[in-house]
């Protein structure tokens, strides 16, 4: 029974997290000048199995992201600077953002401290552009239980693929981006 209360906790952090501690709006937390910039996006009209029509504000600097205009190929992993799994992955990520061949955003997910969101980014070396949903906008479309969360989406901007719980290896996010988006990272 341990077993398998053990492998569920490792497979997400579920909903649970801490008590939210008063801090300003995400892009005022201390070092979000150290993230690099969202993108400004032209609008687009949503497609069929699209990401939802919800805009994020930046986790740094830069305007707010409206999640239907995005396409790909892009990689958007959901995670939150509680979620022990979504730091076990974090080098994975950072790898295949830095090998420059694919496109990255991060949700950080339901999460009170944006200033520890924003010092976990930067301390694990995800040098890609972070979005805010401390509401929660996207659990209903992508089926959100708990960070972490990896969607693939296409250059159509359709989600092809959405991967729940943690990544266990670089090869395993590779091969997913390849068998996914059709991209060799």
């Amino acid at each position: 029974m341990w077993g398998v209360a053990l492998a569920v906790l490792l497979t997400a952090c579920g909903t649970e997290k801490p008590a939210a501690a008063p801090s300003g709006s995400p892009s005022s937390a201390a070092g979000a000048g150290k993230l690099p910039d969202c993108p400004s996006t032209p609008s687009k009209p949503p497609t069929t199995g699209a990401l939802p029509d919800v805009s994020l504000r930046c986790l740094g600097s830069g305007p707010d992201v409206r999640l239907a205009d995005l396409r790909g190929p892009l990689v958007i992993n959901v995670w939150a600077q509680w979620c022990g799994p979504c730091r076990d992955e974090a080098p994975y990520l950072a790898a295949l953002a830095k090998s420059g061949k694919i496109k990255m955003l991060g949700i950080d997910y339901d999460d009170p401290r944006p200033e520890l969101a924003v010092k976990f980014a930067t301390d694990e070396g995800l040098a890609y552009p972070h979005v805010v949903d401390q509401d929660k906008a996207i659990q209903r479309a992508l089926k959100v239980a708990g960070p972490p969360l990896t969607a693939f989406v296409d250059k159509d901007g359709a989600v092809a693929f959405v991967h729940r719980g943690v990544l266990t290896s670089p090869q395993q996010l590779n091969q997913l981006v390849k068998d996914k988006l059709g991209v060799t990272p």
